[in-house]
């Protein structure tokens, strides 16, 4: 039913895509196409060599302009994702588990440009919102959900059906968003997860049998579910700056209620764990420039949480309710700062500090990374070197030699023909289980990729 669904759905699209095509001599259309098929094979290197990521993706976008003052622009991923999940015999005559494929809206949109006003473009539709000017990983980027299902794709977002709204004047750049349902965020798939999930400690003498969870959802309406934003931008001596503020929701779960319940056996617990998704109000500033000939950026993100209980439910094991704070209305700062260069023969480097990732709260959890980078491209650039690429994480300066991870990930890239790219590399992870990425630690991975763009 699935497939059918899917044939149904590519074969609306390309009708759709077709009509413009057809009708575009007489009518003036302009309609451009362009995307990329890209290949994606992960292999463990650690174990039985077991694959940990397959991923097949025709990315297709699509901009037609019917007049001078409307535009319209798509992107559809169409994907083979993953391995067979077959259990027993039944599932060999369902294609989804024997071939999993999958259809993913990135962005559907159309823009009109002078509504009401010369100077006032609106964009409606689902809508990818990038805000901030560091690389990849932005602390003031916080109107669309993130994206962690490949935990390595930094930076990557999910689009928001949304309405945004831009009016220029003179140098000054006013933009307001408003997004009417919440999307969480997509966890990353597999045993990658573990990375973003607190650590539980038991009570000693306790051990787990059963770990359950429950998420609580705001309401769909626009008190709970809404999502608004308002940037300003200018440029000024060569920088661009910009002023932001977000009234939204963290997109990843946090935890409000813990129940234990023992079982039969002695020493062995339940537990059923609820989540919601608090509120955040985020003040950002950014700015990007160059000094001489190095690129250079910094951004901010000021986070006001709402203050969160946490109720743990020790009562079936006759120790009481402790109701500890999950999350302080304390405000805290991320930020990032980062430069880049080009020398002349050709060896590009970058490097950015970042205070806070994706899933840190509060000012006490905020870790420390160090993100860094340098490529080298012979031949007319048809061959590019990483041999240095990665990133530290410190937990504790106080203590660096238990608080730290290290990711380094060399790769190269040949270019055999004009669009086309084949990747090898190499992805090797060491740290304390005390940090994000070192628990992560044994997971270390050859990639190959192939990527042609059309």
């Amino acid at each position: 039913m699935h497939r059918v669904f899917l044939l149904t759905v590519i074969g609306l699209l390309l009708l759709c895509f077709s009509c413009p095509l057809l009708s575009q001599e007489s009518s003036g259309s302009e309609v451009k196409w362009n995307g990329y098929l890209q290949t994606d094979n992960r292999l463990r290197l650690k174990g039985d060599n077991d694959f940990s990521w397959q991923e097949y993706r025709l990315d297709l976008k699509t901009e037609v302009k019917p007049v001078e003052k409307a535009k319209f622009y798509s992107e559809v991923w169409l994907r083979s994702l993953g391995f067979p999940t077959v259990q027993n015999s039944a599932d060999l005559v369902d294609k989804n588990i024997v071939s999993p494929l999958n259809l993913d809206f990135r962005e559907a949109y159309v823009d009109l440009y002078g509504f009401l006003f010369n100077n006032l473009d609106i964009r409606i539709g689902r809508q990818r919102i990038a805000w901030g000017t560091a690389d990849k990983l932005n602390p003031t980027d916080n109107l669309n959900p993130d994206d962690l299902e490949d935990i390595w794709d930094f930076g990557r977002r999910l689009g928001s059906d949304g309405l945004k709204a831009s009016y220029y004047l003179k140098d000054y750049t006013f933009s307001l968003i408003y997004i009417p349902i919440f999307t969480p965020a997509v966890l990353p798939r597999g045993d990658w997860a573990s990375a973003l999930l607190p650590s539980m400690e038991l009570p000693a003498g306790l051990t787990l049998r059963n770990l359950t969870d429950a998420i609580t959802m705001p309401k769909n309406n626009p008190k709970e579910s809404s999502i608004s934003g308002v940037k300003i931008s200018k440029n000024s001596f060569g920088y661009d700056f910009s002023f932001s503020y977000v009234y939204g929701r963290d997109d990843l779960p946090l935890t409000r209620k813990i129940t234990f319940t023992p079982t039969i056996t002695p020493g062995e617990i339940d537990i059923a764990s609820e989540l919601i998704y608090p509120r955040m109000n985020i003040a950002g500033i950014d700015i990007a420039g160059a000094i001489a000939n190095v690129g250079v950026w910094a951004e901010a993100g000021v986070f006001f949480p709402e203050k969160i209980m946490m109720t743990t439910d020790l009562s079936a094991l006759g120790m009481g309710i402790q109701e500890p704070v999950a999350l302080d209305d304390k405000p805290y700062v991320k930020y990032v700062l980062g430069a880049d260069y080009t020398f002349k023969n050709g060896v590009y480097i970058n490097g950015q500090y970042l205070h806070g990732f994706i899933h840190e709260r509060g000012e006490d959890n905020l870790e420390d990374y160090l993100m860094f980078g340098m490529d080298w491209k012979f031949f007319d650039e048809k061959l590019k070197i990483i041999p240095v690429g990665g990133g530290i994480e410190i937990k504790d300066f106080k203590d660096i030699e238990n608080n730290y991870a290290l990711i380094l990930s060399p790769e190269i890239t040949y270019c055999p023909v004009d669009n086309a790219e084949i990747t090898l590399g190499t992805r090797f992870i060491d740290g304390k289980n005390t940090t994000t990425f070192g628990k992560l630690k044994d997971n270390d991975e050859m990639y190959f990729k192939m990527k042609y763009s059309f």
